[in-house]
């Protein structure tokens, strides 16, 4: 199999990969008022770092893979380094950054799909018509204007920042 088509399979497994962790690894998130939110929308920008519980894997990889990449990889001394080591580490580099290039490129679907999907919440808003959620109850209640005014804040929020 050439190099090409390893690559090319590599990253579609990898893809299909991040998307089921995307999927089953939520966000989980501590708002100002420490009630817990779950979603599988990034938490809002006013929330610190130091709130956030919980990323999908895909964040985490991320996060970890450049923590990885910020560590000195050289020799502390100035000797000259074995040439296969120094092959090899190349070659970890370069596995590194096709990986991450895969990952941000599930990132960017994802991004599009919660775009997509922000987009048309806001229309659906926007028409008019009575909107509806279920309680923790299993209840349904109406959204009064002030409700429907906060969605669609988040909704253009979520717009904002996954839209670009």
């Amino acid at each position: 199999m050439s190099a090409t088509r390893w690559l090319l399979c590599t990253a579609l497994i990898a893809t299909g990969l991040s998307a089921a962790a995307q999927t089953t690894t939520p966000w989980k998130w501590r708002d100002k008022a420490g009630q817990v939110h779950i979603s599988d929308l990034p938490p809002p920008r006013d929330i610190a770092e130091k709130d956030i519980l919980q990323r999908p894997m895909v964040i985490q990889r991320q996060v970890a893979a450049q923590a990885a990449a910020s560590a000195p990889s050289a020799p502390a001394s100035g000797a000259k380094a074995d040439p296969e080591l120094e092959a090899r580490r190349q070659r970890v580099r370069q596995e590194q950054e096709a990986r991450a290039k895969v990952e941000d490129a599930a990132q960017a679907a994802v991004r599009a799909e919660n775009c997509k999907r922000a987009q048309s919440y806001l229309r659906t808003l926007e028409d008019g018509r009575p909107q509806f959620r279920y309680t923790e109850k299993g209840e349904r209640e109406v959204l009064d204007d002030q409700q429907r005014h906060a969605e669609m804040q988040r909704a253009r929020q979520t717009i904002a920042s996954d839209c670009r």
